[in-house]
């Protein structure tokens, strides 16, 4: 029996990771304790999961009297980005297998700790990149693996992030970059994985710009130079054009976008203490990046061509991965209900370098992010698929080098220089440049 202890009773950990546990593997696997700083967070999830109501909590400062009381064998980690690493290492102290939400952690400084860690262990890491397992990322790479491009030379990734879903970013702890890293760690550390899995090449060198386009105080729309402002409570938000965009004048009292759920939340049996989920897009205190354009060199020679943009019309991305013997495309418009006009079905198109074209309608499974999350779970609480012929659970190094691309990323948008990957695996601290 695999017995667990989950380490930040968030929303993730609650319908990625505990409900699948009850309701589907509980043969086995069990949860044997729950770790918050929130005490109201842990009574959301025994109300939630009533064979949790005898389950002992433990806070922050408890962990190591959980796992003398609880004996578990696997830590998931599912707590505000930056306190990860506190429990991967704790959990690797421990030898425990330790399952943890991305970004693994939020820093290179940090990540070497725990490919160093686990070293030492007889645990190991396992980080929840549920991308991989979408069904079209998994072709690809099947793809790429039949020889049918040959060498991987270049790439080029675009991803979109409409206003709807990224305003999200901004208005929670994530727009703070010592608490997520900022969101080329927190979001994008997701696309560098699976570019990094994709062509099986490791990352050697970073550069990139990135800019504050449509959040923080300088923001177009910001109705007024205010800080401190909540969706839930302002009186501006007739004169807010994000506001206003997902409401009519006569529903300016009430709350319609689920991104700003402060009435919501703030009156109903799921608040969480001191916790506000709806921090005015346009504070001042933003100090994150909303666009970046970034290049990555590969050690096998390939390029990346990167960008993402957290305030666009409608979300998804484009792709194109160019080979020696021929190129893959494909396109994704992403949660079609909030796209007001007709879009294509997702398809995979292969062009040989020499013959025809073909058109791939693939096959895709029930469930969220492409039907990723329950194979990804099939493969965490099952053990791994044995009839996949490829390599795709992540590991600690799959972590860290995302993390490295991601750090690079903003650092070299502040800095306007090239970083080097292994340079900066080699330092001890991480300079947080405004």
């Amino acid at each position: 029996m695999n017995k667990i202890v989950v380490c930040g009773v968030s929303n993730r950990a609650l319908g990625m990771f505990i409900n699948p546990v009850i309701n589907k593997f509980s043969e086995q696997n069990e949860i044997v304790g729950l770790l918050d700083t929130d005490e109201r967070r842990i009574e959301i999830c025994k109300e939630r999961f009533p064979e949790l109501v005898n389950l002992p909590a433990y806070k922050t400062n408890q962990f190591d009297q959980m796992i003398e009381e609880t004996n578990p064998t696997s830590v998931i980690v599912t707590s505000r980005d930056d306190t990860h690493i506190d429990y991967i290492l704790k959990g690797l102290e421990h030898n425990l297998t330790v399952i943890t939400e991305k970004p693994m952690v939020t820093t290179v400084k940090d990540a070497k700790k725990v490919m160093e860690a686990e070293k030492k262990s007889k645990g190991k890491v396992i980080v929840a990149f549920n991308y991989r397992y979408n069904a079209f990322h998994r072709k690809i790479k099947e793809m790429i693996l039949e020889g049918k491009i040959g060498r991987v030379t270049s790439v080029d990734l675009n991803w979109y992030i409409d206003t709807y879903h990224g305003a999200s970013y901004f208005k929670r702890w994530n727009r703070k970059r010592e608490f997520s890293g900022g969101l080329s760690i927190h979001k994008s550390t997701h696309h560098f994985d699976l570019v990094n899995w994709w062509i099986d090449q490791k990352p050697e060198e970073v550069f990139a710009y990135g800019a504050l386009n449509y959040f923080g105080k300088d923001g177009e729309l910001n109705p007024s130079p205010t800080d401190n402002r909540y969706c839930g409570t302002c009186n501006e938000k007739p004169e807010c054009g994000y506001y206003m965009r997902w409401n009519s004048r006569s529903q300016a009292g009430a709350v319609k976008d689920d991104h700003v759920l402060s009435e919501g939340i703030e009156k109903s049996e799921q608040s969480y203490t001191n916790y506000r989920p709806d921090a005015c897009i346009f504070d001042n205190e933003i100090e994150i990046e909303d666009t970046y354009v970034a290049s990555v060199k590969y050690d096998k020679g390939a390029f990346l061509s990167y960008s993402i943009n957290f305030s666009v019309p409608f979300e998804g991305y484009r792709l194109a991965i160019n080979g020696t013997k021929g190129r893959i495309e494909t396109q994704e418009f992403h949660e079609l209900s909030r796209v007001p006009f007709p879009v294509p079905e997702q398809t995979i198109d292969y062009f040989p370098l020499f013959g025809a074209k073909e058109s791939i309608h693939v096959v895709q499974g029930e469930g969220t992010h492409g039907g990723g999350d329950p194979l990804l779970q099939e493969d965490i609480f099952m053990g791994v698929d044995p009839n996949r012929p490829y390599e795709i659970l992540a590991g600690a190094e799959a972590g860290a080098y995302s993390i490295a691309v991601g750090e690079g990323v903003w650092r070299s948008s502040k800095e306007n220089k090239p970083l080097k990957v292994e340079e900066m695996m080699k330092e001890t601290e991480t300079v947080y440049i405004k």
